[in-house]
């Protein structure tokens, strides 16, 4: 129970996917700039994570292990990954054409979120069991969701802010980014 709790909160705030293994960073930076497209966006990240780490979990342990064939692994999830966000993709515009405008281009583009398939391949790499592998996508996807949401927080303060001409829209974002970087650490 010890280790579920350590993998649960390691992932969210002192591994967290995003500014410590920096995946996902085109999401975070692209769809921080309001609340709201940060929350779906996240949320969106959490939905294709945890099922595609169910399914290539059990792809993995269930064909390609058994028939020794696990180099096919990464050529099988990103087969999954794009296909879960095709479904979500499709689900979206039909029943909240709303969330679907709001993330645009970015939502296809989770199928090519090195976060998602980060996660699915270290479930794999950490040799975690089925709930370990569960606790871990769950955290790891809800530690992005968090840290893009408390970004886009900070953008939108920063948007009605002094900023220097200079150091308006991307530099100070990445700034931000710098900073969140080093206050999730765990070597501070």
């Amino acid at each position: 129970m010890m280790n579920l709790i350590n993998i649960f909160i390691t992932a969210i705030l002192t591994e967290n996917i995003v500014l410590t293994k920096f995946l996902g960073i085109c999401p975070f930076i692209g769809t921080s700039k309001s609340r709201k497209s940060a929350l779906s966006m996240g949320l969106s990240v959490m939905l294709v994570v945890t099922l595609s780490s169910i399914i290539t979990y059990l792809l993995y342990h269930n064909l390609l292990v058994p028939t020794k064939t696990e180099y096919l692994k990464t050529i099988l999830f990103i087969l999954v990954i794009a296909s879960l966000v095709q479904l979500l993709e499709i689900i979206l515009k039909k029943y909240l054409k709303s969330v679907h405008d709001m993330l645009g281009i970015y939502l296809p583009l989770i199928t090519t979120n090195c976060a998602v398939l980060g996660i699915v391949l270290l479930n794999i790499t950490n040799d975690y069991s089925f709930v370990e592998m569960l606790v871990y996508s769950i955290s790891s996807s809800l530690g992005f969701t968090l840290v893009i949401y408390l970004f886009s927080s900070i953008r939108e303060k920063l948007e009605n802010s002094f900023v220097p001409n200079s150091f308006k829209g991307y530099p100070i974002a990445l700034i931000t980014a710098a900073i969140m970087t080093l206050l999730f650490s765990r070597y501070i």
